[in-house]
């Protein structure tokens, strides 16, 4: 029997994803396909499946651990022949790869176990080709260590002038962030930076600054709740925090502004519930939403700035040919956005049945990672739950959102009485660095137009 240790493989290029669930334990027997563990990145969950059959002996991560691809997950013995050819094949290009860089290459820190682990573990089998590990005092500055399962892996790399121990996902955050690592006290294992004490430092140092000069942003108090009553803490779950983070970047970042107005589709929902038998017999659910889709697919091919994006620099806008739109979809473990290709190309039972299968994959956390990237323009509808409006924030780098409000009848006045309209509230909110006020009012008041008579949406 063959020990074939399982590694993370691509996760669509996240960084710092975390283990929320370990599915399997030592002595469990796995199939192709069966799933290990699951990651949550600032994206989605994704469930992390096995490659090969076989029985799991060690696990090599814990819940709350950080990974990246190429982390190592599991080890497992290998079910038959072809597990032990995978062993082979794992282990000669593992040592194909450590041969070509020479086991030490800052180009390669991307692989780096980003992980925590507070202590070495007690020995356990080891995977297929363990290799010596690599004592932290003994690594040069650049050197990537190669470490034997159960082992702290250790890496010291040169840093604004000094040595300093984080992981890749850590020095990205510090680039964007601007902070000098070695300025930064690291807290984890042998003094390793994390992405908490980042998050500390620049909170202090802005806490620092001089508020009234706009060196910061003024503090919040904070409170204790608990001498007013009973109150209960809960953590927020990662997803919550990336979403808040994300939201705050945006308003900060974005000077909003946001357009009402009414769409009468009185005769949209006429026409919709006339096909409900047909969409029965195709085993998907017709609701506003697809029809909603595709008139904003049709907007924007329209007015194609709302389809443009605004370079880092400010310098250029980038107008894209195709028109992928995402779709808000609320769920217990917080908001997603799963993204919908080519709505312009695409007929509204087709619209149908991918709302109605994203919307599901959404919700059992299903959803992979490029079915969350690549959007032009996003819609959030809270028609089912209701509300009259709302001003939805936008998600860069896209330049606007469409909210959707519940729809009502409303008495509208035909220039010689009033009649029962059925009227959806729309609100479009867009960066003002992009779209003009101009730009916005085509677009809303074509939305509308489409909306209220479907038949254009065939011209």
């Amino acid at each position: 029997m063959a020990r074939v240790q399982i590694d993370v493989p691509d996760i669509g290029g996240s960084e710092g994803a975390e283990v929320i669930e370990i599915l399997v334990a030592p002595g469990d027997t796995v199939d192709i396909d069966q799933g290990l563990i699951v990651l949550e990145s600032d994206k989605a969950s994704m469930e992390i499946p096995s490659t090969i059959a076989g029985t799991v002996v060690e696990l090599l991560v814990a819940e709350g651990d950080e990974l990246v691809e190429g982390s190592p997950m599991v080890v497992v013995d290998a079910s038959d022949a072809a597990g032990e050819a995978d062993t082979a094949a794992q282990a000669a290009g593992s040592e194909d790869a450590v041969a070509e860089t020479g086991g030490a290459s800052a180009d390669t820190d991307k692989a780096e176990l980003d992980r925590e682990q507070s202590a070495p573990q007690s020995p356990t089998p080891q995977p297929v080709t363990p290799e010596p590990t690599v004592p932290e005092s003994a690594t040069p500055p650049t050197a990537k260590p190669v470490a034997a399962s159960g082992a702290e892996p250790t890496l010291a790399v040169e840093d604004h002038g000094d040595s300093v121990y984080a992981g890749p996902a850590v020095r990205k955050l510090a680039r964007e962030f601007g902070v000098p690592l070695a300025a930064v006290a690291g807290s984890g294992p042998h003094g390793r930076i994390l992405k908490e004490d980042l998050h500390g430092f620049v909170k202090n140092s802005l806490g620092a600054g001089d508020t009234k000069a706009g060196g910061a942003l003024p503090k919040v108090p904070d409170v204790d709740f608990a001498q007013f009553g009973e109150v209960e803490i809960t953590e927020r779950s990662k997803l919550d925090k990336l979403t808040a983070a994300n939201m705050q970047r945006s308003w900060l970042n974005v000077p909003h502004v946001t357009q009402f107005d009414d769409a009468d589709i009185t005769e949209l929902e006429a026409f919709r519930k006339s096909l409900k038998a047909d969409a029965e017999g195709r085993g998907t659910k017709l609701t506003p939403v697809p029809f909603i889709l595709k008139a904003c697919a049709v907007a924007l091919k329209t007015n194609p700035k709302l389809n443009s994006s605004l370079s880092q620099d400010g310098q250029v806008l980038v107008y894209k040919k195709y028109v992928h739109i995402g779709m808000a979809v609320d769920t217990p473990a917080g908001l997603v956005v799963p993204v919908l290709r080519d709505v312009d190309r695409k007929g509204i039972w087709e619209l149908a049945a991918e709302v109605q299968e994203m919307a599901a994959l959404a919700r059992e956390r299903k959803l992979k990672p490029q079915d969350m990237q690549g959007g032009c323009f996003t819609i959030s509808s809270l028609g089912s739950i209701g509300g009259r409006g709302f001003t939805p924030i936008v998600n860069p780098p896209e330049v606007a959102i469409l909210g959707v409000s519940k729809a009502a009848v409303q008495p509208v006045w035909d220039g010689e009485q009033f009649t029962p309209r059925t009227l959806m509230p729309l609100t479009l909110s867009y960066d003002h660095r992009v779209v003009n006020g101009g730009d916005a009012g085509r677009f809303l008041t074509g939305l509308v137009a489409l909306l209220s008579d479907t038949r254009r949406l065939s011209l």
